[in-house]
């Protein structure tokens, strides 16, 4: 089967509150077989138009296409996608590898540009997205049923209040400490103990879980957290520290010695894995979908989310929507606090981060 994917994307300030819309066309009599659309928070234009085509090839794959006509009036996705323009820009890069997957997985993908006009159907669903996300009501003007969203967080937040894991002995010799199991030590069994008190005097409704990374050394710290405030944990795969691979225990001296030019590579560039293992990239879009599906499960709440340095860091990027340079330049404390709201019009504000107030 042949199909026309349509697919497009806009932010509300650049960045701002962004969505993205796509249609998915039969070729052969323009019939729509498909429509995709979603509000994604604070993006940039081209994040958004990323995310648009990802979604157009996804929905084109789901309804057992052959080949696929993209068309998109974003010039730069379609020069990258086409391979005659590099993607140079670090948060595009991810999002250009996802899209170039999904093609892979036809038999022919051609992309074209078309001017914004006729590309309209996909700017109107890209639109829609972006109101829905704002609250604001089809066929109504920002304000006619609330105040203007694009330029100020509105609306209640729901809050996430970040902890680090407590001590470990890995932690203590500052060695690699990713996908395997290490409990605390004497010590983190205290921070954990000293965070859960801090914890519980903050507004945090006993029947909401505690959500954790299953690593037993976050989830320990969760679980005095879920005893000092009478509330239960739950375990989410998406939280789970970097998959370090080989360098896996190792220190830093230890990891740099072993593998020297993929480990000089490593601290440069986040899409650069480690052997065996994850790139900071890879771990960057699963915090993501962690974050999209804790907003949707519980919107204007307040939520405990323990787990390790990079998701922690991660979520604190797509709050501030900085690039991955924040990962190198972020020191986050073990059982440290760090707290940000997310808002329904896409805004978020970072309250606070790497706050150990409470170990004293």
């Amino acid at each position: 089967m042949a199909v026309i994917v349509e697919a497009d994307g806009g932010s509300r300030g650049n960045p701002g509150p962004a969505g993205y819309g796509a249609v998915v066309r039969d070729a052969a009599t323009g019939e729509v077989l498909a429509e995709r659309a979603e509000g994604i928070g604070v993006a940039t234009n081209n994040v958004a138009e990323y995310r648009g085509l990802i979604a157009g090839l996804t929905a084109a794959r789901d309804l057992g296409a052959e080949t696929v006509t993209a068309r998109m009036d974003a010039k730069l996705v379609v020069e990258q996608m086409s391979g005659r323009w590099q993607v140079k820009h670090p948060a595009m890069q991810p999002l250009a590898r996802e899209a170039q997957q999904l093609a892979r997985g036809f038999t022919q993908v051609r992309y074209e540009w078309v001017p914004r006009e006729r590309n309209k159907h996909a700017d109107r669903l890209a639109n829609e997205a972006m109101d829905a996300q704002s609250g604001i009501t089809p066929g109504k003007a920002p304000g006619a049923d609330s105040p203007a969203r694009w330029s100020g967080a509105t609306g209640t937040p729901t809050r996430l209040l970040l902890l680090r894991h407590g001590q470990t002995a890995l932690s203590v010799e500052r060695r690699y400490s990713g996908r395997g199991e290490v409990p605390l030590s004497e010590t983190g069994e205290r921070q954990a103990k000293a965070a859960a008190l801090r914890l519980s005097t903050m507004d945090i409704d006993a029947t909401t879980p505690i959500i954790s990374s299953p690593l037993g050394r976050a989830h320990r710290t969760a679980q005095a957290v879920a005893e000092a405030a009478g509330s239960q944990v739950i375990t989410h795969p998406g939280l789970i520290e970097t998959d370090f691979g080989t360098w896996e225990g190792l220190t830093f001296a230890e990891a740099a010695a072993r593998d020297p030019e993929l480990h000089h590579r490593w601290v440069l560039d986040s899409s650069v894995p480690a052997p065996r293992g994850e790139s900071f990239d890879a771990v960057h879009l699963r915090v993501r979908d962690v974050l999209d599906e804790l907003l949707a499960q519980h919107p204007g709440t307040t939520l405990v989310v323990v787990s390790h340095v990079t998701p922690i860091k991660s979520l604190l990027r797509i709050a501030l929507d900085a690039g991955p340079a924040l990962l190198f330049r972020l020191h986050l404390d073990l059982a440290s606090l760090s707290i940000v709201e997310f808002y329904p019009d896409g805004n978020a504000s970072v309250r606070l981060v790497n706050d150990t107030s409470h170990l004293a």
